[in-house]
């Protein structure tokens, strides 16, 4: 018996085929050229919440991090598996807000591209501290959020940058980095990107 569609994560299991090529289409140093300078060297733990195809999580893979890529919409994982066969990507079946596949755990980098603005707004507040737990002491948080259109069929909202950060911080994580950056292939689509530090 097949388990409910996870919350956020409707109309991707539908156009997996398509977004399985538009993804992998972008590059990750153009897709994340706003905060790329800021990843660390590898090797580092990082945990990719919401790994869609896999093209991040591979890119790290490749660099010599050890890798765990969640994601909960099945057609995308599947593929994301299929694409980065010959990667060493640790792929788990677990979605927010509880990710008890890696509860306890701490990592170098935790990295959500595209992944926030799928929930509203008590979500959010609630996965903030779920998340948060996962960076450990001197490690990092990459929060991507998009502004925009809503596409048909997503559950989607606009989240406000400011409302991110004001989260982060009450759970003790510090801003290094935010900024507003385009899509090439949206062009009334812009990516807010939010860097977060746990002080040591």
């Amino acid at each position: 018996m097949s388990r409910p569609p996870v919350e956020g994560t409707q109309g991707y299991s539908a156009e997996a085929p398509d977004l399985l090529q538009r993804y992998e289409r972008m590059r990750f140093e153009e897709a994340h050229a706003g905060v790329f300078d800021l990843i660390p060297p590898a090797p580092l733990d990082v945990l990719d919440i919401g790994a869609g195809t896999g093209r991040d999580a591979a890119w790290f893979a490749a660099r010599g991090d050890r890798i765990t890529a969640i994601e909960p919409t099945r057609e995308m994982r599947e593929g994301g598996m299929a694409l980065h066969a010959d990667a060493p990507i640790a792929w788990v079946d677990d979605s927010l807000p509880d990710l008890a596949s890696v509860r306890g755990r701490t990592f170098d980098l935790v990295w959500m591209s595209a992944v926030w603005m799928h929930f509203f707004a008590a979500e959010r507040a609630a996965m903030m501290q779920t998340v948060s737990r996962l960076v450990r002491a001197g490690g990092g948080l990459m929060i991507s959020l998009r502004h925009g259109p809503l596409p048909e069929g997503r559950r989607m909202f606009e989240v406000d940058a400011d409302e991110t950060i004001a989260l982060a911080r009450s759970h003790k994580l510090s801003l290094i980095r935010s900024g507003d950056f385009p899509t090439p292939y949206a062009p009334d689509v812009t990516w807010s990107r939010l860097w977060f530090e746990r002080p040591i």
